[in-house]
């Protein structure tokens, strides 16, 4: 039984076509069929993946605390890092439903060391247990639970579910549906409930602050937060390069040709992958009359599930954070003192001031279901990248199969997680979650110029991107590579 979200395409029968298209030093795509693309208005498909890391630690957490400290004024830097998210959301959709291959196979056939730099940067960057270790921290504050106990169990249970599953894209996808809907509707009730139309104005007016930025965001302390913050407005670090990897195992465009991985329990029953993607002939009206119902599909997901959703739970948390400060005005000086944690105190103090101190924990539960629901997604993304570069890429790695290579990813990550928990140097769950913000951006920069390498070289024209497009991921390098390497030579320093 299918239990995705994901509408379903209408599927072609495989027409035996001997044409390929090729696409740098790589094998060759064969030409295949374009299945015809679903309505464009949906419910969550693949997109629910990006929104549940995009609605995460960063909208919850990371900018309510520098809304507390700098004023809403602080969120236009917000407005558009989450609007070229979205861009590059299009763009990295534009590939993979093109060919029904991740993006990383795009980086290989450009340049083989490409694809292997991302391998490297996601060891790199998400090793580290930040958003489970933050949502623990308010699960602490619930319980009394240490927050160290909670994150490991946690880690385990996302092990043994992903474990168990048969197809791990669907049991995700729905999963993370739920946790979406729970949470956009339960915080726009409490923002609600404590916060004013002042504090929807302010936060509004807020996104269009251009330019705002205050003497202490310039500092050696906070600007580097502020670098790591701008990342995690919307999907972060290599999440984009992985909704790739969701796309085709959705059967997106020609993701359709492709098989899905399952849980190790259910290894055994793996169908045969082919080693390359293929492409649909572009020469043929019918078959672009298809692609452009698919990128009306996507782009419906870009504009209004991603960008809509996230803006809107943001909006919320936003709310939450101006009413904390109203109510005790000395939650800024305590951030300013270097108590970062605080942030969440105040802000379950400020929802329990509207009637019930039951309200103060439903909102600590939101952010541990926030740290949950990011954690899901994220081990599951990691572990579906390096799978995927390493069963393509590493001779001999296809006799273990992609659902066992997976499973190898994804205990390793979450023994390592454990590891850091109970011995590493990580102080304390914001920590954690600055040192992940900060070393994403620096991937962000770098797939920005992938995207226009791949997208630009290896598809054929009439499914190449626009001009405006490239200009839009062009700045997006410029932006995170920029603000990168500033906070280097200026402060020299990585984070607060």
């Amino acid at each position: 039984m299918d239990t995705s979200n994901t509408p379903p395409a209408t599927a072609t029968p495989p027409v035996e076509d001997q044409r390929v298209w090729k696409a740098g030093r790589l094998e060759p795509m064969p030409i295949r069929k374009l299945p015809d693309a679903p309505p464009s208005v949906h419910i969550l498909g693949p997109t629910v993946f990006l929104v549940a890391l995009g609605v995460g630690m960063g909208e919850s957490y990371m900018w309510p605390r520098l809304v507390l400290l700098f004023g809403p004024e602080i969120r236009w830097l917000f407005l558009i890092g989450v609007t070229l998210q979205a861009v590059v959301m299009l763009e990295m959709a534009r590939y993979a439903m093109a060919t029904g291959e991740s993006i990383f196979s795009g980086a290989a056939r450009v340049f083989k060391p490409l694809m292997w730099f991302f391998f490297v940067v996601a060891i790199a960057v998400y090793i580290w247990p930040g958003h489970l270790s933050a949502g623990a921290a308010a699960f602490e504050e619930i319980t009394g639970i240490p927050w160290v106990v909670t994150a490991i169990a946690g880690l385990i249970l996302v092990g043994v579910v992903f474990t168990l599953a048969k197809v791990i894209y669907n049991l995700l996808e729905n999963v993370l549906s739920l946790l979406i809907g729970a949470l956009v509707l339960g915080t726009a009730v409490v923002a609600a409930m404590v916060g004013s139309w002042g504090d929807v104005v302010t936060t509004i007016s807020g996104m269009f602050s251009i330019g705002y930025l205050p003497a202490e965001a310039m500092t050696a302390a906070w600007f580097p937060v502020i670098v790591g913050a701008c990342a995690f407005a919307g999907p972060s670090g290599m999440q984009q390069m992985w909704y790739t990897l969701h796309l085709r195992d959705s059967g997106a465009g020609m993701g359709v040709h492709q098989p899905k991985i399952r849980g190790l329990r259910h290894a055994g029953e793996e169908e045969e992958r082919p080693n390359r993607g293929f492409m649909f002939d572009t020469d043929d009206p019918a078959e672009m009359a298809k692609w452009k119902g698919w990128r009306r599909w996507v782009t419906f997901d870009a504009l209004l599930l991603f960008w809509g959703i996230t803006m809107l739970v943001t909006i919320s948390f936003t709310v939450i954070a101006q009413a904390a400060v109203r109510i005790d005005p000395a939650v800024r000086t305590a951030i300013q003192g270097d108590d970062r944690e605080v942030a969440l105190t105040a802000m379950s103090n400020a929802v329990s001031s509207a009637g019930s101190s039951v309200l103060g924990v439903v909102f600590l539960g939101f952010i541990a279901l926030i740290g949950l629901n990011a954690t899901l997604g994220l081990f599951d993304s990691f572990s579906r990248g390096q799978a995927d570069m390493t069963y393509n890429f590493i001779p001999g790695t296809k006799k273990l199969g992609m659902s066992k290579l997976y499973a190898i990813f994804l205990w390793g990550v979450i023994i390592f997680g454990i590891l850091i928990l109970l011995f590493g140097p990580a102080d304390g769950p914001s920590g954690i979650l600055d040192t992940l913000a900060f070393l994403s951006t620096f991937a962000m920069g770098a797939y920005c110029v992938t995207l226009l390498l791949v997208n630009n070289r290896m598809l054929p024209k009439p499914i190449r991107p626009r001009w405006w497009s490239n200009v839009i991921i062009g700045f997006g390098a410029v932006f995170y590579l920029g603000m990168l390497f500033y906070s280097l030579f200026a402060y020299g320093v990585v984070v607060g």
